[in-house]
């Protein structure tokens, strides 16, 4: 399969791709798409998950200057609430993807999920962020990308604690939800206090 995929000029351009924030209340999901040069290799490089975020904060850079190509897409809140948090993912790589050059003649997504991008070959691969390099890549500037995105929002909304939490669904984002309310960014369609019962106005 994979010399099926070579370009023209004898180079397998293969893109990994993953996402950032899929499992937040608040903010966009942000995907990431990456090509890299078929030697490239660094110790650090894996799941970014696994990563402190000094580590992910120093291959960032270092991906995105060896990359033969990469790109970041965000996905909003709205869009989420319109479409569901999993089209959205896979939107968002479809978005990334479009923006590669060279274009990739090979896929590789994170996770079991994912549809046809203008008919390239494609592979998903459940925890492919821990074992594929060019999905590692995309994981840790997907994170890191809406992290940053994230530390600029809660400068608007600092009850929030965006800048810790990432909105994602703690307690002290709960608890401020509750005492505050919603803000634009928060992604309605979630259930955004857990199992607790109160009201929420929307309007």
């Amino acid at each position: 399969m994979l010399e099926q995929c070579r370009h023209a000029d004898g180079n397998l351009h293969v893109a990994g791709c993953d996402e950032a924030g899929r499992g937040c209340l608040a903010g966009p999901v942000f995907a990431a798409a990456v090509i890299l040069p078929e030697d490239f290799s660094h110790p650090l490089l894996g799941d970014s998950k696994q990563l402190t975020e000094a580590q992910r904060n120093t291959l960032r850079p270092i991906i995105e200057s060896e990359s033969v190509a990469w790109a970041v897409e965000a996905v909003s809140a709205e869009e989420i609430d319109r479409i569901n948090i999993l089209r959205a993912s896979i939107e968002g790589m479809r978005r990334a993807l479009d923006r590669l050059s060279p274009a990739p003649g090979l896929v590789l997504v994170d996770g079991n999920r994912f549809s046809t991008w203008h008919g390239v070959p494609f592979l998903t691969i459940v925890k492919g962020d821990g074992n594929v390099k060019a999905i590692a890549a995309a994981s840790i500037l997907a994170k890191t990308h809406r992290d940053e995105y994230m530390r600029n929002l809660a400068k608007e909304y600092p009850q929030y604690g965006w800048d810790r939490n990432m909105a994602y669904p703690t307690s002290e984002h709960r608890a401020a939800i509750r005492a505050h309310g919603i803000t634009p960014h928060h992604r309605r369609s979630f259930n955004l206090l857990g199992s607790e019962t109160y009201t929420i106005d929307f309007s």
